[in-house]
């Protein structure tokens, strides 16, 4: 493989952590993008790698090319690349796949909880482990002397069937991605096709309404609060701030866990990495340290608490995403007004889940909408906008990055604005928080 990378959409989280990873591993990386600023670019810039304007001369000859999975075999960039027959070609997933191979690689795949199921994977085995890892919110590091590469797994697509771990977490087995999978059936296999992918274990939460629909063909552990679980959460003491509980193993008590995770959701995620580190045979004390370090992952409940306000911004984008995420506010702020602001991503999630969407965010005490934005929202045969939502949330207003947006957000201050979306509303957030001077 050419020492020479070019990466196309190098902005997107999963190549921007892989950019990283490459850099890291003693390669020449570029990659090339639209002008627009998000977030994982701040850190891509830091170490100097160069981010060009898409143009069909960004590719040379004898380079290794690897495509973000936003675009497709017509984009003038991926066209130049096949046409070259000394350039090596490789999708996003493809490539990362290729590189999994080198190292005891631990996955983590799941509807919902990835992005922070890996970054707790992550912190529990570098207590211990030089851990290499590639984690969705645009962080990746791996060296060639570490041990473990701890990697969140997307099944968009079936882009995960490109991995073959040693272990899988498998988190929750909720459809998504409703653009592409044909029925819960169609997703479901899918995690059964990745399954045969895994050498040597599953972890899979038992407690999954779907199960019991799964026909798996490699060894499984589950985990969950039910006692049906072969590692069970139990006694569980819930602050503010901190989650308590004891971890049994086949019925039996292991430890008393203190962690710094507020939410049942989290205290899953963490259990699922809990069962890694035992099946690893890591110490028990150092699985706990490990989890004790979890400082968050990027746009995931990150929290900023201002003069009046406070300000969080997650990366929820399905209902139940949402619902955990204000189930988990009402438990840290009981006393504070919810203010929620949510901008979807894909017109067919919405029109599939309009319900469920209305009702996970009628949690909040305040609904703002924000219009949808990109090209990839758009889908043939499906003609609503965001009123198709608003429509089912009384009292719910639609906004903008404007100024009289951000006059009505400050209206509703002093209070907790939960900004929610895997685009880019963190635009939004700044502006507010700006207005306040917070």
């Amino acid at each position: 493989m050419s020492k020479s990378l070019h990466f196309i959409g190098i902005k997107g989280t999963g190549m921007a952590s892989l950019a990283k990873i490459m850099l890291n591993l003693g390669y020449s990386v570029q990659g090339s993008d639209i002008p627009r600023h998000f977030f994982t670019e701040d850190s891509l810039r830091e170490l100097q790698v160069p981010i060009l304007p898409f143009d069909a001369h960004n590719i040379k000859d004898n380079m290794t090319v690897i495509v973000g999975n936003a675009f497709g075999d017509d984009h003038e960039e991926v066209v130049a690349a096949r046409q070259n027959p000394s350039v090596k070609v490789y999708r996003y997933h493809e490539f990362l796949g290729h590189i999994m191979k080198d190292y005891r690689s631990i996955s983590v795949s799941g509807s919902h909880g990835k992005t922070t199921t890996t970054t707790l994977l992550r912190d529990m085995l570098e207590a211990s482990h030089n851990t290499g890892y590639l984690i969705g919110d645009g962080r990746g590091e791996l060296h060639t002397n570490d041990s473990y590469f701890a990697v969140e797994a997307c099944e968009f697509r079936r882009h995960f069937l490109a991995y073959y771990p040693k272990v899988a977490i498998m988190t929750n087995f909720e459809i998504d991605h409703v653009d592409y999978f044909k029925s819960v059936e169609d997703y479901l296999s899918a995690y059964e096709e990745f399954a045969n992918n895994v050498e040597e274990l599953l972890i899979v939460w038992g407690d999954d309404p779907h199960y019991g629909d799964l026909k798996f063909t490699k060894p499984v552990w589950t985990y969950g609060l039910s006692d049906r679980n072969k590692v069970q959460a139990m006694n569980i003491e819930r602050t503010k701030t901190h989650s308590i509980f004891d971890v049994n193993v086949d019925g039996k008590f292991i430890k008393r866990f203190n962690l710094p995770l507020v939410g049942d959701h989290m205290i899953l995620d963490a259990l699922a990495v809990i069962a890694v580190g035992i099946y690893e045979g890591i110490a028990l004390d150092s699985i706990e340290s490990g989890l004790q370090n979890f400082k968050g992952a990027k746009r995931r409940y990150v929290i900023e608490e201002g003069q009046e306000n406070v300000y969080i911004d997650d990366y929820a984008h399905h209902p139940t995403e949402i619902k955990v995420t204000l189930e988990a506010t009402r438990v840290r702020y009981p006393d504070k007004k919810i203010v929620a602001i949510f901008k979807p991503h894909r017109v067919g999630r919405v029109y599939y889940f309009v319900d469920e969407f209305a009702s996970a965010l009628s949690i909040a005490d305040k609904v703002f909408l924000c219009p949808f934005t990109s090209i990839d929202d758009q889908e043939e045969g499906i003609d609503i906008d965001i009123t198709y939502l608003q429509d089912r949330i009384p009292n719910s207003d639609i906004i903008d990055n404007m100024d009289s947006d951000i006059d009505k957000l400050e209206q509703e201050g002093p209070a907790v604005f939960v900004f929610m979306s895997s685009k880019d509303i963190y635009d939004l957030k700044d502006a507010l928080k700006t207005r306040y001077n917070d």
